[in-house]
This record gives structure tokens, C-alpha cells and sequence, in this order.
């Protein structure tokens, strides 16, 4: 079992540089800490081990949520949840557009956390 692997504020803002160079820089640094906080949470229900896609679904549906930059924060979100799994030793291989949808379900309401987590699951190779 890889290790558990816990990401911080300057993580996600090299993730943003390397994603979304184009894009303008991040307008609420709270997001980012509140996503820090919450991929960390162990467990985070009764129950409910914390594995990477629990925690890359903590960082997906928190950026997503809580909007840190302008515009773009979908795509930043499943950017971030990609990498997130990578150096967790998980990579994923959703099918085409499983990302975006899995974040509109996100915003719409329908997803929650526990469903992306499962969601990533099911896309690890």
C-alpha cells in the first residue's frame, strides 16, 4: 500500500502554474487552505478509510466548490485531482469527459464527495 501522501498550499499553486499558466492568479487563497485541510481528514466518516481517491475527491469537489481562481476552476480541480492520484501511486484513466462530468455533477448538486471518491476508484489503472 503506497504511503499516505498529504499536498499543501504551495503544491496546489504549482499545480495551477503548470496547468493554467495562461490564467490569472489565484483570487481566494481560503479555497486552497480549506481543500488542504479537508484532503487531510482521517476518517472522514465513520467507517470510511481515507484513501488517495477520497482525498483527490477532497480536492476536486473543494476547488470546485469554493471557486480559488477567476474563471477555470473545474478544470483546475480535475487537474489537481489527476496529479493527486499520480503521486499517490494511482493513476487514473477516466473515459473521455468523465472529468468534466464528474465536476458538473459536482456543481449541479449531484455528486458528492464519497460518489467522486468512488468514481476515481473506478477509473484507477
Amino acid at each position: 500500500m503506497p504511503p499516505i501522501i498529504h499536498i499543501d498550499v504551495p503544491w496546489l499553486l504549482q499545480r495551477h502554474e503548470e496547468v493554467m499558466p495562461e490564467q490569472p492568479s489565484v483570487s481566494d487563497f481560503s479555497a486552497l487552505v480549506a481543500a488542504v485541510a479537508r484532503h487531510r481528514v482521517d476518517p472522514p466518516r465513520l467507517g470510511t478509510n481515507s484513501d488517495a481517491a477520497w482525498r483527490a475527491a477532497a480536492l476536486l469537489h473543494t476547488l470546485v466548490l469554493l471557486k480559488p481562481l477567476p474563471a477555470a476552476n473545474a478544470r483546475f480541480a480535475c487537474a489537481t485531482a489527476v496529479a493527486y492520484m499520480h503521486i499517490s501511486g494511482h493513476g487514473i484513466d477516466p473515459p473521455h469527459g468523465a472529468l468534466v462530468d464528474l465536476a458538473r455533477d459536482i456543481i449541479e448538486g449531484k455528486a458528492d464527495i464519497y460518489t467522486a471518491a468512488d468514481r476515481l476508484r473506478a477509473w484507477r489503472i
